[in-house]
């Protein structure tokens, strides 16, 4: 069961970063309130999805956070907010070292990090691009 909810997450995950990509019929739509919107909308979507991840897999035995150096056993509450917060201190800094990954986290905290880096250059890209296409149209 844990497996299908990793699956539903990283799906939701990837369909979120791919909308950046999608073209949208809209004349003039360069730096705008819009675009700040879809990335603070990625990036929380983002944060809540590696989240839940490492809240499934913690929940399910895996250990894949240790909490001021030691093994969790909080509840499920506690654990969500430890999860979620380390995701956003992740996702937005290099973390602060008081919540550690380790195993299968390592890999999942990784990957988050660099989406971090890179959505804000896909938006910036993206943006070029639509700007480029209405410029090369008149």
């Amino acid at each position: 069961m844990e497996y299908i909810l990793l699956i539903v997450i990283f799906t939701v995950l990837f369909m979120s970063i791919k909308s950046i990509w999608t073209i949208q019929q809209k004349p003039h739509r360069y730096v705008s309130l819009e675009n700040l919107f879809v990335l603070l909308a990625l990036y929380l979507t983002v944060l809540i999805g590696f989240g839940l991840a490492y809240t499934v897999l913690q929940i399910n035995g895996y250990e894949v956070l240790l909490i001021k150096g030691k093994a969790t056993d909080r509840d499920f509450f506690q654990l969500l907010q430890d999860s979620l917060y380390f995701s956003a201190t992740t996702l937005v800094t290099v973390g602060y070292g008081d919540i550690i990954p380790v195993g299968i986290g390592r890999w999942l905290a990784s990957a988050e990090g660099l989406l971090g880096y890179v959505l804000p250059a896909a938006l910036i890209v993206r943006t070029v691009i639509d700007f480029e296409k209405d410029k090369s149209c008149t």
